[in-house]
């Protein structure tokens, strides 16, 4: 049975307290729920999806927290780096997590910077990507359920961990909610092809 929105808050507020102790020690109590999947993600395990992460130096320490817990939780994790603090590019971190879910590799995707912005440009860029940059529990469920979205970005020098993981939770257990908001994503689609070529990378105005 899935959790309530309130059994997974509990969960998160005990370990906040410990948010300094190795991820890996805290990954099962963070990722206690079940979730539930959007329309077309498909599980490798009950309630699990398949998901790339990719994080800069910035979110490298964030990055591997996040990491641990959805694999505690049984979810498929593609890491795509970058795998220390010393200093790289988020836009080359949100393309390679952008590029594993729109070819399907993956389900969905998850990058951190230091404020989780620049990487929701990055990874819009990519055709059928729809990124979202959630800093609380109700973005990371409007996202989900009116934007469709299939990347998480968050900024870890805007928000601590222990809100981090309950937004991660969050935005994986609400489902896209279709119906009224069908039609205005599929705008979002249609403008993204409106401006899509044969592959010259240059838009047609």
């Amino acid at each position: 049975m899935r959790p309530t929105e309130q059994d997974v808050r509990d969960v998160v507020r005990r370990i906040v307290d410990a948010v300094y102790v190795p991820a890996a020690t805290t990954a099962a109590a963070v990722v206690a729920g079940t979730g539930t999947r959007s329309r077309g993600e498909t599980a490798t395990a009950e309630g699990a999806v398949t998901i790339a992460i990719g994080a800069d130096h910035g979110g490298y320490r964030l990055k591997e927290q996040l990491r641990h817990a959805l694999m505690e939780r049984g979810h498929a994790v593609h890491d795509c780096g970058t795998g220390s603090e010393d200093a790289v590019d988020y836009p080359d971190l949100a393309l390679a997590v952008a590029k594993l879910v729109a070819d399907g590799t993956c389900n969905v995707g998850i990058v951190v910077d230091g404020a989780g912005i620049g990487s929701c440009m990055a990874a819009n860029k990519v055709p059928g990507v729809r990124a979202a940059m959630c800093y609380d529990l109700s973005t990371a469920r409007n996202s989900r359920e009116h934007n469709h979205a299939n990347v998480l970005t968050l900024g870890a020098r805007l928000i601590g961990a222990g809100l981090a993981l309950d937004i991660v939770t969050e935005w994986l257990a609400t489902p896209w909610g279709p119906g009224r908001h069908a039609g205005r994503v599929d705008k979002i689609t249609a403008i993204e092809r409106q401006y899509l070529t044969d592959g010259t990378g240059i838009g047609a105005r």
